[in-house]
């Protein structure tokens, strides 16, 4: 007579199964919650991205004092440019002497390896170019650098976020249905399936490629044409993977029928 695994006995006790299949059932809906909650500031980060994308130069606002939905041109002296470590990056930073409106009052951070980190010296006239309250770039002696974080670029990673957590609560509710039935499939003397092993490796494709999906559609669209293009890259990768990691352990030796 064969002997039972430790896969057979686990599922052929119904009770154990179903509280993992509740179990999975919970993570999914933790994660569908979870991931909901960056979708939720979209709408306004598409609307603010497409009010700096259509920003012009400010005119009378700008002398008259008004803080308008213009490209504001803030000139002011250097007071200190250094190389400085900003997280894990090593930055350009460059400090204006006070007083200066609100965003060039802020550090701002350039390239180190930028043709500006090779021209700017504390003394040194800039101008900084800003919007509402955020640095957009920075110019000195004809060359201008770009600063990062801008607004359009913010609204398509929160959806990259997003889809992240709907594929790892996909993957959880699959997970929740395969525990769900595999004791059917013992209790009736059927062949199943082998358990899909999801390994650390996995988990980081899972999150990396809707993150990877995001960056790509916000350098090439804008506003809600980068949402919808993130949407539908991450689908063609999703979907296929999904089903053909299901595909290829179901192509492997089954479990064995359980012992008589």
């Amino acid at each position: 007579m064969a002997v039972q695994t430790a896969e057979q006995g686990e599922s052929a006790r119904p009770g154990k199964a179903w509280l993992r299949a509740v179990a999975w059932t919970l993570l999914g809906l933790v994660l569908l919650a979870v991931s909901a909650v960056p979708s939720i500031s979209v709408p306004k980060r598409i609307a603010d991205e497409k009010a700096f994308l259509e920003a012009q130069p400010c005119g009378s606002e700008e002398a008259a004092g008004v803080l308008a939905d213009c490209m504001r041109t803030i000139r002011g002296t250097v007071r200190s440019a250094e190389d400085a470590r900003s997280g894990r990056a090593m930055v350009f930073r460059v400090q204006l002497q006070a007083p200066v409106p609100g965003p060039a009052a802020r550090p701002m951070h350039l390239d180190s390896h930028g043709e500006l980190s090779e021209l700017i010296k504390p003394g040194d006239e800039v101008e900084v170019t800003a919007w509402r309250n955020v640095q957009v770039a920075v110019s000195h002696d004809g060359i201008s650098e770009t600063l990062p974080g801008l607004p359009d670029q913010k609204a398509t990673m929160l959806v990259g976020l997003t889809l992240a957590g709907v594929w790892l609560a996909s993957l959880a509710f699959i997970a929740a249905f395969g525990s769900a039935r595999r004791p059917q499939c013992f209790a009736t003397d059927r062949r199943c399936a082998p358990r899909v092993r999801f390994g650390p490796a996995k988990c980081v494709g899972v999150v990396a490629a809707p993150l990877a999906a995001a960056y790509l559609a916000s350098h090439i669209w804008d506003a809600w044409t980068a949402v919808v293009m993130t949407v539908a890259i991450w689908a063609l990768i999703a979907l296929p993977v999904t089903i053909a990691a299901l595909l290829w352990h179901r192509g492997q030796p089954l479990t064995a029928r359980r012992p008589a």
